[in-house]
């Protein structure tokens, strides 16, 4: 099967230029999964609480959550992309999972990352694991990486393929991700924003270079630093579901829980 990432810089604010930019990236390819950034169709650098409530929008009503319904039922091909959510429960930094058949996920991020944690609620739903019928796909959003923990649930709850919508401003997520596939045996589909927002006189700028990661650790796909791009990869998904290394080790049958305190 193939799998991908939309990179692109988003507009603070510019929510239907946002959308139509990553749908028209869209409709150039051809994959069976493919992830956009983290807060694609807002940009990130957020400046005031009204700010926020005006962008986010409510799953799966909202105008973003329907156009990427749209296109995946076009294309027919499963989407995960980041957007700022508004429920009765609060705003929260989510990213959702959309099928050709219009089934809609939610996974609200867990692991917020600086100023996130004065515009946001923590991500209250788990981490999430879905069958699409070709594979098992896991959602985690950015800062999440950080966090080893983060990957192993999705990958003991079975997934073969984590996706990874991100906006990274720290220089090390890319490389570190190797180690996260490697330890669980697992491909992961990063996929960064471009560009930099600006908040007054603050500057945030993101550092691209969108990632396709192997079970064994190999980077199968890295995109430039500072443009739009679509990178896809074609790959055996069995590959995500042999844990044995060698004749006497399998990473997970050699786990001991009952010592990791």
């Amino acid at each position: 099967m193939k799998i991908g990432f939309i990179q692109l810089g988003p507009v603070l604010g510019k929510v239907d230029d946002n959308i139509e930019r990553a749908t028209a990236l869209m409709k150039g390819i051809q994959s069976d999964v493919v992830v956009l950034p983290e807060l694609f169709n807002t940009g990130y650098f957020f400046s005031s609480h009204e700010q926020v409530r005006e962008l986010a929008e409510t799953i799966p009503e909202g105008k973003t959550t329907r156009a990427l319904m749209k296109i995946s039922r076009t294309k027919k091909m499963w989407i995960a992309a980041g957007l700022a959510e508004k429920s009765k429960d609060g705003i929260f930094n989510s990213s959702i999972l959309v099928s050709p058949s219009g089934d809609v996920f939610t996974y609200r991020k867990i692991h917020l990352f600086n100023e996130e944690k004065i515009w946001f609620k923590p991500g209250d739903l788990g981490f999430l694991t879905v069958d699409t019928g070709k594979c098992r796909l896991g959602l985690m959003i950015c800062f999440d990486w950080f966090f080893p923990e983060s990957a192993r649930t999705l990958a003991l709850q079975g997934a073969d393929i984590i996706c990874h919508c991100a906006n990274l401003v720290l220089p090390y997520c890319q490389d570190a991700m190797v180690t996260r596939c490697l330890e669980n045996r697992v491909f992961a589909v990063t996929a960064n924003r471009t560009g930099e927002d600006k908040a007054g006189d603050r500057i945030l700028k993101f550092t691209g270079k969108s990632q396709i990661t192997g079970p064994g650790g190999q980077i199968l796909y890295r995109a430039e630093a500072g443009s739009d791009e679509a990178g896809i990869v074609e790959i055996e998904t069995q590959m995500a579901r042999q844990k044995k290394i060698n004749e006497y080790n399998d990473l997970f049958a050699d786990r001991r829980p009952e010592f990791y305190k």
